[in-house]
This record gives C-alpha cells, sequence and structure tokens, in this order.
C-alpha cells in the first residue's frame, strides 16, 4: 500500500457496530451502574487523540463529521459517531470515554473511562512510521498507567482498581500492521524478513505480550476484534484487484491472522484461568456484509462515499474528494477502515 493517502478512512455507523455491541454486551452481566469504559487500537476506535499530535493521521477537517450532532470535526475517522460511541451509549455510560490528550479529560470525566487509541498504529512498533507522531500501542499501556494514577488520586488506590477491574475494554487493533507495514510498499522490510505465516506468528506472539500486559494492570473484561477482510476494501480493491474483486494475498492474511488470534486468546485466558479477553470474528461480519450490502441496507460494499478514484480508494477524505449524497448508504466513509 501507498503512503498515508490512501489509508485515512472508516466505517459510518453500521451493522458491524452493532454486532460487536451485542457481542459485547452479551459477554458482561447487567449493572444497576454504568462501568468504566476503556478503549485501546487505531483509527477505527480513535476519537480525537491524534487531533493533539503532529501526525498526518488526523481526521480534524471536513468531511469527516458531517453527521455527527455538531455537524462537526471530531477526530473520528467517520462521518458520525464511532464504535465506542455506540458501546457508551449501550452501558448506559452519560457520555463516551473522552480521549486520553483531550485537556477535558480531568475530575470526574476520569471516572467515565478513556479512549486511548490512535489511528495509523498497530501492534508492532514500526507500524504506520509514515504517519510520524502516533500514540504506539506500548504508550497507549504506559498512559493507562498514568490515569490509574490520575484516578487514584481523586478517589483513592482502592476504588481505582475496583473501577479498572469492573470496566469494559475494546482493543482494535492488527490490520495495520499489514495494510501500513507488510504489504505498505513491495519488498517491505517485514516482508524480506518474514514469510506471511511467520509474520503472522511473529505478530500474535507480540500481540499476546501486549494483552498480558494489559491483563497485569488490571483489567478482567476485554473485547478483542480480529481484522475484516483487508482485501475486499475500497483502497485495496483500486490498488490491488484486476478483476473488481478482493485482493487474494490480503484475505489469505486475515485468513491466517484471526484464527490465530482466537487460539491465542483461548491459550491466553486458559493460562490465566479465566475468560478475560473476549474474540468478536469481525472478519465474518464483514464477510456476510459484503456478500450482501442490501440485506443491511446500504447500496454497495464495494465504494466508499468519501475519496478519489476507482472505488473512491485512492487519497484522503477531504472538502475536494468525490462525496456520496448518502453516506448511509455506503459502508464506508473513505477508502480504508483501519489507520
Amino acid at each position: 500500500m501507498s503512503l498515508s493517502m490512501a489509508t485515512l478512512s472508516h466505517f459510518n455507523i453500521s451493522w458491524m457496530i452493532l454486532g460487536l455491541v451485542l457481542v459485547l454486551l452479551g459477554a458482561v452481566a447487567p449493572q444497576a451502574e454504568a462501568r468504566a469504559f476503556f478503549v485501546f487500537g487505531d483509527s477505527l476506535v480513535d476519537s480525537g487523540n491524534n487531533n493533539y499530535l503532529a501526525t498526518t493521521a488526523r481526521a480534524d477537517a471536513p468531511p469527516y463529521g458531517i453527521d455527527y450532532p455538531t455537524h462537526r470535526p471530531t477526530g473520528r475517522f467517520s462521518n458520525g459517531l464511532n464504535i465506542p460511541d455506540i458501546i457508551s451509549a449501550q452501558i448506559g455510560q452519560p457520555q463516551p470515554p473522552l480521549p486520553y490528550l483531550s485537556p477535558e479529560l480531568n475530575g470526574q470525566k476520569l471516572l467515565v473511562g478513556a479512549n486511548f487509541a490512535s489511528a495509523g498504529i498497530g501492534i508492532l512498533n514500526d507500524t504506520g512510521i509514515q504517519f510520524l507522531n502516533i500514540i504506539r500501542m506500548f504508550r497507549q499501556l504506559d498512559y493507562f498507567e498514568e490515569y490509574q494514577r490520575r484516578v487514584s488520586a481523586l478517589i483513592g488506590v482502592q476504588k481505582t482498581r475496583q473501577l479498572v477491574n469492573q470496566a469494559l475494554v475494546l482493543i482494535t487493533v492488527g490490520g495495520n500492521d499489514f495494510v501500513n507495514n507488510y504489504y505498505l510498499v513491495p519488498y517491505s522490510a517485514r516482508s524480506r524478513q518474514f514469510q506471511l505465516p511467520d509474520y503472522v506468528k511473529y505478530l500474535i506472539s507480540e500481540y499476546r505480550k501486549l494483552l498480558m500486559r494489559l491483563y497485569k494492570l488490571g483489567v478482567c473484561r476485554v473485547l478483542v476484534t480480529g481484522t475484516g477482510p483487508m482485501g475486499c476494501v475500497p483502497a485495496e480493491l483500486a490498488m490491488r484487484s484486476t478483476n473488481g474483486g478482493c485482493s487474494a494475498e490480503l484475505q489469505r492474511a486475515a485468513a491466517l491472522y484471526n484464527p490465530k488470534l482466537v487460539q491465542m486468546l483461548r491459550e491466553v485466558n486458559r493460562k490465566i484461568g479465566k475468560n478475560v479477553f473476549i474474540g468478536a470474528n469481525t472478519q465474518q461480519m464483514h464477510m456476510d456484509f459484503i456478500s450482501n450490502p442490501q440485506a443491511y441496507g446500504f447500496t454497495t460494499s464495494k465504494v466508499a462515499c468519501c475519496g478519489q478514484g476507482p472505488n473512491n480508494g485512492l487519497g484522503l477524505c477531504t472538502v475536494t474528494s468525490n462525496l456520496c449524497r448518502n453516506p448511509q448508504a455506503i459502508r464506508v466513509l473513505g477508502s480504508v477502515p483501519s489507520i
């Protein structure tokens, strides 16, 4: 894949979000009070952290946010709300967790949780290097530790530990390790270092380390999403498809990665003796949608709502891009649902 131009995009609100909500809510017992909610990952769940960074991976200009209540860009890679927003509403939170870098995140707002996600990041630290200053996964976890110290100063160590133990956690990462690393350019450093099956094994081993660190920080209920069908997104259709179909190589990557992720989650849960990590099969959800978008109220799954070139799959989503008249009828606002 080329530079960031083809990767600054995200779903509008769709059936996938609702599916994730159902998976998450079905895995936790109801509570009288809304629990805290923490979010880690990439642009699929970034609610604006990158607005505060010197990076090219930003969604702080129109037409992002055109269907948000304020009709203004928020830093979400979406025309409106994103996955954390919907989950927050479903679990009864008064508001979604704010971006951790937001100056508004202080006082009682800290008790709602925090969003640490940053567009462009991956499991590996060298993923997304073209975006310069982004919050890589190790740093997101550093911030989570810092968050707990801030909350402890507010409500005490014991109550902070309880808040974290009872919280819901969403982590969405991994797609960029393929589209913005292994397949970023022909003969990329990682593709020369690893054959694809070995690269997948390496990713899974590094992801396991991140999840174990997250567990040691006190979380007890984590929804982990896999990658969707990466070869079927508009950017890949624009750059790799020769017959209008999905990119076989990226589909192969997803087919190798997702089962290994599920296997790893099971192994981690067995090791710690309880089901902390819950896998969400986003690959199958997406394939059902791509095969029959009309069943979910959309007209197409192959053309982005915002972009340029074939499938609207090339370039940033900007005020000069082609913009569909009805974003709710098109699956993606821009070219790729991962950055």
